[in-house]
């Protein structure tokens, strides 16, 4: 059997409510976000820069787009013939067919998948957070410590602690206590959502989890405790660099709209954490003789007739003419007619604005649904 040392486990099955009408009809880890990517990209690009080329997709949600825009894996030079990228959609048993439970019951479900690896360790992620992160230092952290689970950790504001798996360390980094979403933290060091697990201790820990009635098969209300409880070795990995889950539509915006600085805190286009992509069935954007770009972020296959001024245009946006676009995110394939006003509004994908129409404003942020058409 040939081997793997550490095989990737990405969680891409999440509904994503709170980004309402961007997640209606397609998973979070699928939606579009600075311009030419969607949120699964950054994990995944992760696990490329990082040499780590297994990785299973553990799909739910609404996963068409997502499956689709996955395919072979090529995008991410995933596509190898032994490892590579595989979609793990949840599949029926004997004993019926329904979604995965949890966050752990997925992993377990897909024993069989790493077990084909035989990897020393697997490193678990979700597909929807923006990050770049080179998970060998953390691999070497977690060997170096003789680690059993080793959780990436930020110190987050006081305020926010209670929405994340919150633990206490003692002076090696050794986990001493986790709390899953505390109403009342006794601590601000959060959990990341990211673990390197040792592959026998995860698999011992995912078959006694299966028989434990009343579990929630979740890793921070179930796996983490119960790990601790049997006194194995947890430690937390500190991680310095920009890491950002985003959940609403303000922070959704902000996120992007932030790209756009002179000195962006997430610089998507570092050339040392490159971000791969699957979206390159795009001619060349294309500003007309009246067009006008400024301040903005303009992807392959928009075309421009009118005024666009700091925006983000995904792939084959269109402003036709006479129309103005400001402080705007316009999502694949959107359209905003002739003579037209959007304002700090962001178009969902294949959305389109009637010719003179007028839409949104300085004062709050507007959301147009999936294939919506707005008239005047």
């Amino acid at each position: 059997m040939r081997k793997k040392e550490c095989v990737a486990m990405l969680l891409a099955g999440g509904q994503g409510s709170r980004l309402k009408l961007l997640t209606e009809k397609i998973a979070k880890p699928a939606v579009s976000f600075g311009g030419k990517y969607r949120m699964v990209d950054f994990s995944l690009s992760n696990c490329v820069n990082s040499g780590i080329d297994t990785v299973g997709v553990l799909v739910q949600y609404k996963p068409g787009l997502l499956n689709r825009y996955l395919s072979t894996g090529a995008g991410w030079d995933l596509d190898a013939d032994w490892g590579g990228l595989q979609v793990l959609p949840p599949y029926a048993t004997q004993t019926g067919g329904e979604w995965y439970e949890g966050t752990a019951d997925a992993i377990y479900h897909n024993i069989d998948f790493i077990d084909e690896y035989d990897p020393d360790y697997v490193l678990i992620l979700s597909a929807d957070h923006l990050y770049q992160m080179d998970y060998n230092l953390m691999l070497d952290y977690h060997k170096a410590m003789g680690s059993d689970l080793t959780v990436a950790v930020k110190t987050v504001p006081w305020d926010e602690a209670p929405r994340f798996g919150i633990m206490n360390v003692d002076d090696e980094m050794r986990i001493t206590r986790f709390d899953e979403k505390p109403p009342k933290p006794e601590s601000n060091l959060a959990s990341m959502g990211i673990y390197i697990f040792t592959w026998k201790e995860l698999r011992k820990a995912l078959l006694e989890d299966h028989e434990t009635e009343g579990s929630e098969h979740d890793y921070g209300k179930n796996i983490i405790p119960t790990m601790l409880a049997q006194g194995k070795n947890l430690y937390a990995y500190v991680f310095s660099g920009y890491w950002e889950d985003v959940g609403t539509i303000p922070s959704y915006y902000d996120t992007q709209m932030a790209l756009l600085d002179e000195n962006p805190a997430f610089n998507i286009t570092d050339s040392r954490m490159h971000i791969f992509s699957n979206l390159h069935d795009h001619f060349s954007h294309f500003i007309g003789q009246d067009g006008r770009v400024e301040d903005s972020m303009i992807c392959n296959g928009c075309e421009i007739e009118g005024t666009v001024i700091h925006s983000i245009l995904s792939p084959g946006a269109i402003v036709e003419a006479g129309a103005v676009v400001k402080d705007s995110i316009l999502l694949p394939d959107s359209v905003v007619g002739a003579g037209a006003v959007v304002e700090r509004t962001i178009l969902n994908e294949r959305s389109s604005i009637a010719p003179e129409a007028v839409i949104g404003g300085p004062d709050k942020i507007t959301v147009v649904g999936e294939n919506a058409i707005i008239e005047v």
